[in-house]
């Protein structure tokens, strides 16, 4: 057996259900890249605008001298809701199913470098390699693409079209020459059959179900209006004429991946142990949520993406939400966040208090403007009251 079969079998015995191979120096996207980086389309994300993370994404042999083929993988994180709609009891919040398990970074990580070793130990040279998972100045979509893993599709995500777009992805760069082999499904993808044409056609599902209207065009994706930015990686406040839109987003959104006809037909349950729901994860009480304190959210947030959004940015989520859902039920949890040492979450609840406006409501808002020093939040104050008064 060549080296490449057995890193392709090596790899879908830990638990990679997509591995494709592919030349380190034959990169596309660049160019789309630069043109959505020129277009403030990154946000407040400066880390993917620096130089040297440009130049990486354009040569990789800046992250790793010498480098000559890159494999890909993918793997399947796709858990069905035992709920039917997320969407339909706002006292609830949504999380991204990516996020209902464990960490992605820490599982796929571990494993590249088990294969990194296993590639290492059977090359008859000596091979250096780099492991990414959603952490490196890398193009990723564009390799799955290249290395055979999918299309990507007008929502922006990498498809296959036998598993979908609910797919991680993780790269593992080699000082090695590899002959390039299209991506092979895994056992846990389910029996052989052919593999149909990947493309989206006509359909714009995407593009006409997104809240926010972060899909500007297909292909095109402005982070700046999508709710998966705003909950996660803005890490200030969320612009106001945004908030009614988001919903009961908590941390992410599954959009344009659940009406993704792809998905629809072709997606199914993942076996991986990693990525089964915790529980509590998949629809949590928005009310349970603003009541957490530091030490709970480390506790129930460890080893899960959801730590990324830290306390003060899950908890500015769960205030917008609770103010999108304006059930009075709300007003006391929400009026002990307006004395919470965090700003962010004090301002989010101010505004959200704003959106229920009953008698209880005003009054803690007014209590607050006493009191409150904080520029920002003495804003958000006056900006609900003012709301209160139209």
């Amino acid at each position: 057996m060549g080296l490449a079969y057995q890193i392709t079998e090596r790899a879908h015995e830990l638990g990679f259900d997509l591995v494709g191979i592919g030349p380190a120096h034959l990169l596309t996207g660049t160019g789309r890249y630069a043109d959505w980086l020129a277009n403030g389309y990154h946000g407040d994300m400066a880390y993917l605008a620096r130089p040297d993370a440009v130049a990486r994404r354009q040569d990789l042999s800046l992250i790793l001298p010498g480098v000559r083929s890159v494999v890909t993988v993918g793997i399947n994180y796709h858990s069905i809701t035992p709920a039917p709609d997320l969407r339909a009891d706002l006292s609830r919040g949504i999380i991204a199913r990516y996020a209902w398990g464990d960490d992605y970074h820490d599982v796929l990580t571990a494993r590249l470098g088990q294969l990194g070793a296993f590639i290492q130990a059977r090359s008859s040279q000596p091979v250096a390699y780099r492991a990414y998972t959603d952490t490196g100045p890398i193009l990723e979509r564009a390799l799955a693409a290249g290395a055979g893993l999918g299309f990507v599709g007008k929502n922006t995500s990498l498809i296959h079209p036998r598993l979908g777009s609910w797919l991680l992805l993780g790269e593992l760069l080699l000082t090695l020459d590899l002959p390039p082999a299209a991506a092979i499904l895994g056992p846990a993808a389910g029996p052989s059959q052919a593999v149909p044409d990947g493309t989206c056609g006509n359909c714009t599902r995407c593009l006409d179900s997104c809240p926010t209207g972060a899909l500007v065009a297909p292909y095109t994706l402005d982070a700046r209006r999508c709710i998966s930015y705003l909950t996660i990686e803005l890490k200030g406040p969320i612009p106001h004429k945004l908030r009614p839109l988001i919903g009961n987003h908590v941390f992410g959104c599954d959009i344009c991946q659940e009406v993704c006809p792809w998905n629809r037909r072709y997606a199914r349950p993942t076996t991986e142990a990693a990525f089964q729901p915790r529980p509590g994860f998949t629809s949590p009480r928005l009310l349970d949520l603003m009541a957490l304190d530091g030490e709970v959210f480390r506790r129930i947030a460890a080893r899960t993406p959801v730590k990324r959004a830290r306390r003060r940015g899950l908890l500015r989520n769960v205030a917008v939400a609770l103010g999108n859902w304006g059930d009075p039920v709300a007003v006391p949890v929400l009026a002990g966040a307006l004395r919470d040492p965090e700003p962010l979450i004090r301002g989010h609840a101010a505004w959200a208090l704003g959106r229920i406006a009953t008698p209880e409501a005003c009054h803690s808002l007014e209590q607050a403007s006493i009191t409150e020093t904080d520029e920002y939040v003495r804003d958000e104050l006056r900006l609900a009251s003012l709301a209160l008064k139209e």
